[in-house]
């Protein structure tokens, strides 16, 4: 590496300390991914939804945001980007083992449907895209009230070929509303390959609608960091949206009901493994001369403890009672 590169995270406004918070969160949430697939292949919890391989771009778009100021509706991959805003492991595991004290809907949602009001986490639903006109929505609202903050909306590959992800693009086009659409490009559409979605890029799609797109390397952390920190710079200064399409590979199955042998081999996930962008993040560190082996070892025990202890926790919480079974479901009271 030149001396450019090795200090590459300063040149973007990142101190050393938040360029090694962000890679003690890569790491936590993967710890806690391989936790969630052991705890469901032992018949502890019901199902899991993996985001191993699309972490460091996940991190990478957390941090040039603003949490508790801007508005986030991610999709069910983004463990790491939600650890960053805030959410806990704990948290997670909550709604892993659907106990009632799961922040995001007191386990009546499946695992990986985040939110949280206080972080500004918009609720998602199992439907593909229902998000991306959400966030459309939150950045009409900030441009009509004249409020700074952006929205932020994250979706797979094959989210993009869905009719909400058009016409939320067209209408934020339309009235260059403050908001990022960032589509986490895996490869695959639960087993349809991205040859057989799509013809084209689909960062090219953003031309259609009048703004700009791009398409980075989901495993250069900071690549996309610059990318995003400028799409929220155009965002806020009344410019309009920007479509940014985060290059990964989906190296887990689709989700713990997936059997993805059936449509891809283990070369082709073995291959790129090895392209994982948390250790080309540690490697960067390491260069920068800001990280050791020994500093890793330390953070490997430090979150293999906070997972264990989360999980210890939600397993042993109390599951919602049957007569909550209609709470925030109904209006309640005098509807005063």
């Amino acid at each position: 590496m030149s001396i450019g590169q090795l200090s590459k995270h300063q040149s973007l406004g990142l101190s050393d300390e938040q360029a090694i918070q962000m890679y003690t969160y890569m790491n936590l949430a993967r710890k806690y991914d391989e936790r969630a697939f052991m705890l469901q292949r032992a018949g502890k919890v019901p199902f899991h939804v993996s985001g191993i391989g699309q972490e460091a771009g996940q991190v990478g778009m957390a941090f040039a945001m603003q949490p508790r100021k801007d508005y986030f509706l991610p999709y069910y991959r983004d463990y790491a980007f939600v650890l960053s805003i805030g959410v806990t492991v704990r948290d997670l595991m909550l709604a892993l083992f659907s106990k009632a004290e799961d922040p995001s809907s007191g386990g009546r949602q499946m695992p990986g449907h985040f939110g949280d009001k206080k972080l500004n986490i918009v609720t998602g639903s199992s439907p593909v895209t229902t998000q991306v006109p959400h966030a459309v929505g939150f950045a009409l609202a900030a441009k009509m009230k004249k409020q700074e903050f952006v929205s932020i909306a994250t979706f797979g590959e094959g989210s993009s070929n869905q009719g909400d992800f058009h016409e939320g693009c067209n209408f934020a086009g339309v009235h260059k509303l403050p908001v990022i659409f960032v589509c986490e490009n895996n490869q695959y559409a639960i087993s349809v390959p991205l040859h057989k979605q799509i013809s084209g890029k689909i960062a090219d799609r953003a031309i259609g609608y009048g703004f700009p797109g791009y398409q980075v390397d989901g495993t250069d952390a900071l690549e996309v960091y610059r990318l995003m920190k400028e799409a929220r710079a155009r965002a806020i200064e009344g410019e309009g949206p920007t479509l940014i399409e985060i290059v990964t590979y989906r190296i887990s199955p689709h989700s713990t009901s997936d059997d993805d042998m059936l449509y891809r081999t283990k070369e082709e996930v073995a291959f790129n493994r090895q392209n994982d962008g948390i250790l080309k993040y540690k490697q960067y560190l390491e260069d920068c001369g800001i990280w050791s082996e020994e500093q890793d070892l330390e953070l490997q025990e430090k979150h293999k403890k906070e997972v264990h202890e989360a999980t210890q926790y939600a397993e042993a919480a109390p599951y919602p009672k049957p007569e909550d079974t209609l709470l925030h479901v109904y209006a309640e009271g005098d509807g005063q």
